[in-house]
């Protein structure tokens, strides 16, 4: 695993502001070759062009992800961690790795530890980072030199500071674009302007942003942690405003080691720095330990790197996998979680097509390549497999290179310089992606041209970001909104009026609608984002007291319709919370809270949620029952197949279908199944099959809607009045084209199944007192059924008039004549459920 080199290793450790990386490039320019790999792009790209300014552009090359700038004389290389050549044939006398202590990385750590143990130089190795990294390189690397580089000078804690009150000279901290654009939104209110650092800005965009901070046009800088790793700028204070971050799996405070790289940014050679806190912000206050520690720079020390197997196999992808899964040897080494490459290569590798076309060595190697293509665009591992699936149907067959026409389409979709930052900044990732691409010389017939038409594009949108990001962030004016305050949002009262009016010092600046707070419409764009600070601040109150009053209020209050888009959802007060989704069963579905219910505080929001639940419950458990025992005796494996058939036939089709088309399985259905099926509420009459309980007004209503929620389909529109209540005869007018389960349509009336059956039910008992009988007429009259119609019905169920019968009462007369139940062919087509029931043709009958 580790490969001992005689060749001389210096660790050379310490803290920030040290001059470690000034040494590692006065080192480097005084061999003859030499090649430092760097954590960001952005530093990489910073350190190419001093080395640039020493040694002139035609002998230094830069190498990144997106980024190639290799002369063909170039002897000093400078590159990202992750595209380092160390396997191209290269062999320079100096290398050195630098922040190597982010082996500890759970996402990036492996590339770290790797360019640790096997990245060497002709004639001199060196590794800088952290003094927490000493224990690794004793461990791991034995024979290397540890040098320690003291701070040049002194850090100290300041305390905590008022946005408005920190002082020029600034960075102020936060971890998210979110956050990052709201700080700097009100640093523009109080301070005139700010300038923004982001990893996910180009190194254009970045050096921008830099240089109008440096130059002094703005006195404060917004960053990410992107500046913790090396970016030199001159800042004699860091405020965080926040020590928590998202790693990508879940939301965690930083560890002390992060938070001195940050801090450390702070002072520069001999200039005294400082760092603490912005006021307001719960969750960025330091602990005395941490002071002190950070102070004293005092670290714990690293008891492990993350690894994964670089010496890969390539004969097959089976081995392949096996490699990257490999558990380490060495106990201070543990198997890297899994990255967005394997990830997208496990993926392809089960799709049957996509591996079959992976055979050999050279194919599974290229395969590989493509799956490494980095997630510049943060999609996660399913979608982008898709995209690297796109890629491989162009490099895994013919000519095996990418058309020209297809990457050309995909770069000029992305040349527009329209839109805000986001959109913006959104279209430099994805060109990122391409860039990328452009690179690989053995993807594209004509990579020169595509590198450079992306090259080009990346620049036009970074000249454009910066240009949005100066005019939304800067203002010369300093127009303070909140004037006698020292612009401080969180100074002012914020209250909830009448109408859900959101208030500051009696001015409205906005409404809640639901849970969610909506900038008021009057409002000047500039203006929106100090507004939504200033509402923040006391937002989860007035969240918290909304929330209680959700909870008191009566069951009437909520209620469940369709929103705007015809989605089932559940409105309170005539205001969406949150979406009804498909849930464990058709009976339970899931309520999905709007994303404005987030901002509730947990126990309170907690409170919302098991009410809500309860509420569902409530709501459509009993109404549903029906359907959940059917349900659950289809899924009952002791159940006579014929019989379970029959009862997802009947779910299917809304709980009541023609008999004709169920006599098959009628007829397999022993005694005992029958018993169920009585148990059950299932009646077997002549005309129709039909589940009693499940054609109650209450559970046809709600079937509607758990089928639309079942489907993902939109609410159906609301049925005819008569049609909603089920009353006995209705017209048939008034039905759906598709027809309604609960009702046997006769001319121009419908008629609901089970009256129907008790018609036919009355009839035969006539019959069984002589050959011929006459109905009484009164049961049909009291249900509004016309003569006519039951003569339809009569005809339907197997009776005939008796035609020897005298006048004037030969009308009246019926005769038994059979019910043929087997279709004749093409007599009775077999008809699937339609109308607001189709839905359900699709659910699979499961258990709630």
């Amino acid at each position: 695993m580790t490969r001992f080199s005689p060749r001389p290793v210096t660790a050379v450790l310490g803290p920030t502001n040290t001059g470690k990386t000034h040494l590692a490039i006065e080192r480097m320019c005084a061999h003859s070759s030499g090649l430092i790999g760097f954590p960001l792009r952005l530093l990489a790209r910073e350190v190419y062009d001093r080395v640039v300014k020493i040694k002139g552009p035609n002998e230094v090359a830069l190498v990144t992800g997106e980024e190639r700038i290799v002369p063909p004389g170039a002897r000093w290389f400078l590159s990202t961690a992750e595209s380092m050549p160390l396997d191209q044939g290269r062999d320079f006398a100096f290398v050195a790795i630098d922040e190597a202590q982010l082996g500890a990385h759970p996402e990036r750590g492996h590339v770290f530890t790797d360019r640790l143990l096997n990245a060497r130089g002709r004639d001199e190795t060196m590794i800088l980072g952290s003094e927490a990294l000493a224990p690794m390189v004793r461990e791991l690397i034995p024979d290397a030199e540890i040098i320690g580089r003291p701070r040049f000078s002194t850090l100290s804690y300041a305390g905590i500071k008022k946005l408005s009150r920190l002082p020029p000279r600034s960075a102020i901290v936060a971890f998210s674009a979110e956050e990052v654009y709201a700080v700097a939104e009100m640093l523009r209110r109080f301070r005139g302007g700010a300038a923004v650092v982001m990893g996910a800005l180009s190194p254009a965009t970045r050096n921008a942003q830099v240089a109008m901070y440096q130059a002094g046009e703005v006195d404060y800088l917004v960053a990410t942690d992107a500046i913790g790793m090396g970016l030199n700028m001159d800042v004699e204070h860091v405020a965080f405003a926040s020590l928590h971050k998202y790693d990508g799996a879940r939301r965690r405070r930083l560890t002390l080691s992060e938070m001195a790289q940050i801090a450390g940014r702070a002072g520069r050679h001999q200039r005294d720095g400082t760092f603490g806190s912005v006021a307001g912000h719960h969750d960025a206050q330091f602990t005395d330990e941490e002071i002190e520690r950070i102070e004293q720079h005092r670290f714990p020390p690293l008891k492990s790197l993350f690894w994964r197997e670089s010496r890969l196999r390539f004969d097959s992808l089976g081995h392949l996998i096996g490699d990257l899964e490999r558990n380490p040897s060495s106990p201070v080494l543990k198997p890297a979680p899994e990255a967005i490459d394997l990830a997208v290569l496990r993926r392809l590798a089960d799709d049957p097509q996509i591996a079959a076309n992976v055979r050999g060595t050279a194919a599974v190697r290229r395969f590989w390549s493509v799956c490494s293509l980095p997630d510049f665009q943060h999609r996660g591992a399913e979608h982008h497999a898709s995209f690297v699936a796109q890629l491989w149907q162009h490099l895994g067959q013919g000519r095996g290179h990418i058309p020209v026409d297809f990457i050309a389409r995909r770069i000029a979709d992305l040349d527009s310089v329209q839109g805000d930052v986001e959109k913006l900044g959104a279209r430099i990732a994805a060109i990122r992606t391409w860039a990328y691409v452009a690179q690989r010389r053995d993807w594209l017939a004509d990579p020169e041209e595509m590198a450079g038409r992306a090259r080009a594009v990346e620049e036009r949108l970074s000249d454009a970001l910066h240009r949005a990001l100066a005019q939304r962030f800067v203002d010369r004016r300093t127009a303070v909104l909140l004037r006698g305050l020292g612009g401080d949002a969180s100074l002012l009262p914020v209250t909830l009026e009448e109408g859900d009016s959101i208030c500051v010092d009696g001015e409205p600046i906005g409404h809640l609608r639901g849970f969610a707070f909506v900038v008021d419409a009057q409002a000047r764009l500039a203006d929106r984002k100090l507004l939504v600070a200033a509402a923040d601040r006391h937002l989860p109150g007035l969240l918290a007291k909304r929330a209680r009053a959700l909870i008191a209020d009566g069951s009437d209050a909520l209620a469940i319709a369709a929103d705007e888009k015809g989605r089932p959802a559940l409105f309170w007060h005539n205001q969406r919370i949150g979406l009804l989704v498909r849930g464990s069963s058709l009976a339970a579905p899931r309520f999905q809270p709007d994303r404005a219910l987030e901002a509730i505080p947990k126990a309170d929001q907690e409170a919302l949620l098991a009410h809500v639940a309860a509420w569902l419950d409530g709501h459509l458990l009993k109404p549903l029952a029906p359907v959940r025992a059917l349900a659950k005796a289809a899924d009952d494996r002791r159940c006579p197949g014929p019989l379970r058939a029959l009862l997802v036939q009947l779910i299917e089709a809304g709980g009541a279908m023609a008999r004709v088309q169920a006599e098959p399985l009628i007829s397999a259905i022993d005694a005992g199944g029958r018993q169920v099926l009585q148990r059950l509420g299932i009646r077997l009459g002549s005309l129709d099959v039909f589940c009693a309980p499940m054609i109650r007004p209450d559970c046809q209503r709600l079937l509607r809607l758990a089928g639309a929620v079942r489907a993902g389909t939109p609410l159906p529109a609301a049925a005819d009045p008569m049609v909603e209540s089920l009353r006995t005869v209705i017209p048939a007018a008034a039905l759906s084209a598709g027809g309604h389960p609960a009702y046997r349509v006769l001319g121009d009336q419908g008629l609901r199944v089970d009256m129907a059956e008790k018609l036919i039910r009355a009839a035969h008992d006539k019959r069984g007192q002589a050959p011929t009988f006459a109905i009484d007429p009164a049961l049909a009259i009291s249900m509004g059924l016309s003569a006519d119609n039951v003569g339809r019905l009569m005809r339907a169920a197997g009776f005939r008039r008796d035609g020897s019968a005298e006048a004037g009462q030969g009308a009246g007369l019926w005769r038994w004549r059979g019910l043929d139940r087997k279709p004749r062919p093409g007599s009775v087509p077999e008809v699937a459920p339609t109308g607001h029931f189709a839905a359900l043709k699709e659910w699979k009958v499961a258990i709630g």
